[in-house]
């Protein structure tokens, strides 16, 4: 695994590039090769932290489904009887949006806030998570959808800011301490956290440097707001916990949640290459399907997580820099060849 590593990170300037495989619904072997961050000379390891961007997004769905198990929360209540104080400001069009809807990307939602100088403003917003997240939901719900809700797949951050704010104020818990509860504490995920990785731990990279401030602005990351679209850091093995329960769950064996909620995450939607929020493919790369997918990115991280639940098996790729620096190349060439191991080849589908 390390030289397969070392070999896909050539002719690349991704510092740093961690990978982990689970075969049989086990972690089989995991691999790291390179440096923490690139101006200094300590390498990363295992046991070491890793942004992982929007692959975080299924852990919030898993979150947002705990609290409809517990009757706290229905996924088909319009968002004008979930956010009522909002609902004479929303569009018009997003009052009958459900928590399915925004979960699986098709509530018609833009990817961000579209007013640039609004969203960046939350970079410096040193008011509570909880209330930076009411304030950008009231303009984001009072912006123009892309298309009639329901109608089609639009990649959208908002939807899981949303998601949280109704799971806040349901709960009268912040976010962070719902996916604490929720999801780390039964899993176990005990190196699971928000935010930037901890000292010491590698630095994500950004146009061949280490990134060692805070973000500004939406051209250097997200917002601490973020968290329930994609702001976590964990260890692969932290991370690996979590894609083992999906996988589990696939066959009716998960322990975070019911038969009925693994289905629903795993499904893809009507019209759409998304459960919630797994990509769902028939097949990837020439290998055979049924594939759970997910990838992030700030900009200054990559991460992958490929699930192949008719294998019970998987792999988390995730790299300390972006598209900028080469780590699309460094994954995409590690996990082209381990495919081929987790998965038999594609049958053509019948004409």
């Amino acid at each position: 695994m390390q030289t397969r590593i070392e070999q896909a990170m050539q002719c690349t300037a991704t510092p740093a590039l961690a990978v982990l495989v689970i075969r049989d619904g086990r972690i089989a072997e995991q691999a790291v090769s390179g440096l923490r961050r690139n101006d200094g000379k300590v390498a990363a390891g295992t046991a070491d932290s890793w942004m992982i961007g929007s692959t975080g997004k299924p852990i919030t769905v898993a979150m947002v489904a705990r609290l409809v198990e517990q009757g706290v929360l229905k996924w088909d209540t319009p968002l004008s009887t979930l956010l009522p104080d909002l609902a004479s400001t929303m569009q018009p069009a997003y009052r009958n949006v459900t928590l399915v809807q925004l979960l699986s990307h098709r509530a018609g939602l833009p990817e961000n806030l579209t007013d640039g100088v609004a969203l960046d403003a939350f970079f410096t917003d040193k008011r509570p998570l909880p209330v930076q997240r009411e304030a950008y939901i009231k303009a984001a719900l009072a912006e123009a959808p892309l298309h009639a809700p329901g109608t089609e797949f639009a990649y959208s951050n908002s939807g899981f800011l949303i998601a949280a704010v109704i799971a806040e104020r349901a709960t009268g818990k912040d976010v962070e301490t719902l996916i604490q509860r929720e999801v780390f504490q039964p899993l176990q995920m005990t190196g699971a956290g928000f935010g930037a990785t901890p000292a010491g731990q590698p630095l994500g990279h950004r146009g061949g440097k280490p990134v060692t401030t805070a973000p500004q602005k939406s051209d250097d990351g997200v917002p601490p707001i973020y968290t329930a679209a994609g702001n976590l850091h964990m260890r692969l093995q932290d991370l690996a916990l979590f894609a083992i329960d999906q996988l589990a769950g696939s066959h009716g064996k998960g322990t975070l949640l019911t038969p009925a909620s693994y289905a629903l995450m795993q499904a893809a939607q009507p019209g759409s290459p998304s459960g919630l929020d797994w990509g769902v493919q028939r097949s990837i790369a020439g290998r055979q399907g049924p594939v759970l997918v997910h990838g992030g990115s700030d900009g200054n991280w990559l991460a992958w997580v490929v699930l192949f639940p008719g294998q019970n098996s998987g792999v988390i790729a995730i790299a300390n820099a972006a598209e900028d620096m080469g780590a699309d190349k460094a994954t995409m060439g590690v996990l082209g060849g381990l495919f081929a191991e987790l998965a038999p080849v594609a049958v053509p589908a019948a004409k």
